[in-house]
């Protein structure tokens, strides 16, 4: 009897304690309805609005910072995208290609350079090419402006710093632009007033017209 006894109790205690183990699994779920949407990555300037594609512009005279590619014509993308990717592989092989195929040779320095790839090599700290492959990745994935649409001089250009106001930055994008160059290049370039060091253009047809620094 005591046996039977014995049994019950230690039944009702288990069932209480998957009863009492259902009902904290069940008050832990939270509703998706209630989960939080659209959480901005910053409170404000670039990081704001990153997923959508563009950034509006705090001022009138500022232009649109653009970082969804996928909004790029065809061609303009392919020419961002077969650079990148050269970058990336570390590849100047990759890269003597692309600028080949180019439909005239792009600007990779105000002055004579001779062969394009021999003129990266020597420009590029280490001697080989991978500081400038590196720079030019840097500057690929950066933000981006489209400007001067609907006029000869239409052109996409990377990092959109090259065209953009250098002063009052936004937090978030004085990070972005000390991804690309050092504090030392930057008080230079405010000093000069204007972006000096390296940027990519691409024309609405997908010409790479230059990839070059300086002013």
């Amino acid at each position: 009897m005591a046996r039977l006894f014995a049994a019950a109790i230690l039944t009702a205690c288990l069932f209480q304690g998957a009863a009492l183990a259902k009902t904290v699994q069940t008050e832990t779920i939270r509703p998706a309805a209630e989960m939080p949407q659209d959480v901005p990555l910053s409170e404000g300037g670039a990081g704001t609005l990153r997923d959508t594609g563009a950034v509006p512009a705090d001022g009138s005279d500022e232009p649109q910072v653009l970082y969804n590619t996928d909004m790029l014509p065809r061609p303009v993308a392919r020419m961002h995208a077969q650079l990148r990717q050269a970058a990336l592989a570390g590849s100047l092989d990759r890269l003597r290609m692309v600028l080949e195929s180019n439909e005239l040779p792009p600007t990779l320095s105000f002055g004579e350079i001779g062969d394009p790839i021999e003129f990266l090599k020597s420009s590029s700290g280490d001697g080989e090419g991978f500081e400038i492959l590196a720079i030019l990745a840097d500057v690929l994935d950066a933000g981006f402006l489209h400007v001067d649409a609907g006029t000869p001089h239409e052109m996409y250009i990377w990092p959109y710093f090259a065209r953009y106001p250098l002063f009052n930055l936004t937090p978030d994008q004085k990070v972005e632009l000390f991804r690309i160059v050092t504090a030392g290049d930057f008080a230079e370039m405010q000093d000069f007033g204007a972006w000096t060091f390296y940027r990519v253009g691409i024309g609405p047809e997908g010409t790479l017209h230059y990839f070059v620094a300086g002013d």
